[in-house]
């Protein structure tokens, strides 16, 4: 019976003891439905009656009717009950979130859940080292940040893990136009930073095999296609790739070179974007391992050589196509090092889940993966789970990073934290703030502008990034997040000055109060099912659900005027719950709340 939040389970305990009270009969846990009461109707919670309907043998109205006056009678936190059709809606004391309000304040890290005993593993990021990061990678690295984040708070031990793809034609690409026209650029030597340095010869090199390309329809008429194969440059990258996993040195030593300046730079933006691994893992050590998988499997009868070769497994019966594992050449596909590369994880961790945060275009990538490992004999090979994401979309139009136009995640960042600079400097909020403060605040709203705007969107959901709408003190956005917060911070640095310390009192909450605290007690239940859905979002929409609701009560009511000293030292209890729900909504996002603004 899974409920909204624990008072829901209390609600269907008491439900429960009606109907065997009235009518002689125990309700399946299926039948007691528990509810938020919508808005529009006048009740805090809401029972569904047409489960009940065989038990009470009644119409939905009497049935409700009936239940809600044993409620009245024989329940103390029910204030008073409504029917509508069949549903009986059931309005609590504010006796009973006087007493909730308590409870939140006595509990230690509150929305945070004990340990279940599940390891999962996350992995995410997984760059290819011939470009820097852009803004597909920050989306997929908010996420699976986040979501890591969101297990840990569910209790689950969490680690955390990226797969770079270290090796490959596209990283041969970047390694050849450098050789060729790099003239012994270093990242030290210019300046510039080494995943940047190494991307820009990733376009170079596109650029000369479109010039090729051109070059070779226009003299000898071909067509695009036979072009493409028949580009010189293109060639002599698949040449390096054979001579890369021979092992040849003069070529090995130049791959880890320039793979070193890319690390560096990953190492920046990672630490910028507050993201961190567990582990890391290369795609050059496991595509051995995947290999050896795939030269198990042949002995197995799993997969098949064909006459040139090449590696194939043939998955027609489950409804999928024929898969290619090795080249004719002998050269591995990015199958082959996610299957090594899994058996490797499992062995080192055996996990209960194994989460792939990786975009939807890759849908089919893993629901071949796990075919093969189960066919291979790996039973765990339901443990895994693809968490399939939107691409992210920019008012220009998609990214393309062959072309050179991508938006890069260093420069983004960078923009975003300007415009946190501008925006606050418009509204004149930090003129009283030493310089140095002022800077790392900006890179906080900057910052937690471009992580909220990002994950308060459904991950399943192509998204579409507008810079200038993410930072807005005003709208759903990180910064009217992160300015309640200091906004409450401030109120009780006040309230201290002034001797005032938060309690719980004998005050009984109104109205107001009690719809905050009410929003306060779904906390628990809403982190655990965002971690259920692997969807950060719910976290977000709902700090920010709470962060308004505050900020009208803020607005309708005085709190450090306010005459009645026990409804004042409540009110500050009030607002230092409120406060540490809403940073710890934004921790499991990623996202700083600074203590003033």
């Amino acid at each position: 019976m899974e409920k909204v939040s624990d008072i829901e389970y209390i609600l269907a305990g008491k439900v429960a003891e009606a109907v065997q009270a009235l009518y002689g009969q125990q309700a399946a846990e299926a039948a007691l439905q528990v509810q938020t009461t919508r808005k529009e109707y006048e009740g805090d919670f809401t029972v569904v009656m047409f489960p009940l309907l065989k038990i009470s043998r009644l119409s939905p109205e009497k049935t409700g009717e009936a239940i809600g006056a044993w409620l009245q009678e024989h329940c103390p936190e029910a204030a008073s009950v409504n029917v509508v059709k069949g549903f009986l809606n059931i309005k609590l004391t504010t006796a009973f979130w006087h007493k909730k309000l308590q409870t939140i304040a006595e509990t230690p890290q509150y929305g945070i859940h004990k340990s279940s005993g599940k390891t999962v593993m996350v992995e995410y990021s997984s760059p290819n080292t011939n470009k820097p990061l852009h803004l597909g990678h920050i989306r997929n690295n908010l996420l699976g940040y986040s979501v890591a984040k969101l297990l840990e708070a569910n209790g689950h031990k969490v680690i955390k893990v990226n797969l770079v793809n270290d090796r490959g034609i596209h990283i041969c690409k970047s390694m050849l136009a450098w050789k060729h026209w790099g003239g012994g650029e270093t990242p030290e030597n210019t300046g510039i930073k080494g995943d940047h340095l190494v991307g820009k010869y990733y376009v170079r090199f596109n650029d000369e095999y479109l010039k090729q390309q051109h070059e070779l329809i226009e003299s000898k008429q071909l067509s695009k296609d036979a072009a493409a194969k028949q580009a010189p440059i293109i060639a002599e990258a698949q040449e390096m790739l054979r001579k890369w996993e021979q092992g040849d040195k003069e070529v090995t030593d130049l791959w880890r070179t320039m793979n070193s300046w890319v690390y560096a730079g990953f190492d920046e933006t990672y630490n910028r974007l507050g993201v961190s691994f567990d582990k890391i893992y290369y795609e050059s050590n496991t595509y051995l391992l995947g290999k050896k998988m795939v030269d198990e499997g042949l002995r197995q009868g799993v997969f098949t050589k064909r006459g040139d070769g090449s590696v194939w497994i043939d998955l027609a019966a489950d409804g999928l196509d024929q898969k290619l594992l090795l080249r004719s050449d002998g050269t591995s596909v990015y199958m082959t090092q996610d299957l090594g590369t899994a058996v490797q994880r499992h062995a080192e961790y055996p996990f209960d889940e194994l989460i792939y945060v990786v975009g939807n275009e890759q849908n089919y990538h893993f629901q071949v993966l796990k075919l093969i490992l189960k066919k291979s004999g790996y039973a765990w090979a339901d443990a895994i789970y693809h968490l399939s994401y939107g691409m992210v979309e920019l008012p220009e139009g998609k990214m393309k990073s062959r072309e050179g136009t991508v938006v890069d995640a260093d420069d983004l960042i960078d923009e975003m934290v300007d415009t946190a600079r501008k925006t606050s400097q418009e509204l004149g909020k930090l003129d009283n703030m030493p310089p140095d403060e002022q800077a790392r605040l900006f890179e906080t709203l900057g910052l937690g502008a471009l992580k909220y705007f990002i994950l308060k969107v459904d991950p399943a959901k192509t998204m579409l990034f507008n810079p200038k709408d993410s930072i807005d003190f005003n709208g759903n956005t990180g910064p009217f997040i992160q300015y309640t917060h200091a906004r409450i911070k401030s109120v009780l640095r006040k309230a201290a000055e002034q001797g005032l310390q938060a309690a719980a009192t004998a005050a009984l909450p109104d109205e107001r109060e009690a719809a905050l605290i009410k929003r306060m007690s779904n906390f628990p239940a809403v982190i655990r099912e965002a971690a259920e859905a692997r969807s950060p979002a719910l976290v977000a929409n709902y700090t920010y659900e709470l962060a308004k609701e505050f900020n009208q009560y803020y607005h309708d009511v005085s709190i450090l005027r306010e005459p009645d000293e026990a409804a004042k030292t409540q009110r500050l209890l009030l607002l230092q719950q409120i406060a540490g729900i809403i940073k710890t909504g934004m921790e499991i996002l990623g996202i700083v709340v600074p203590e003033r603004m």
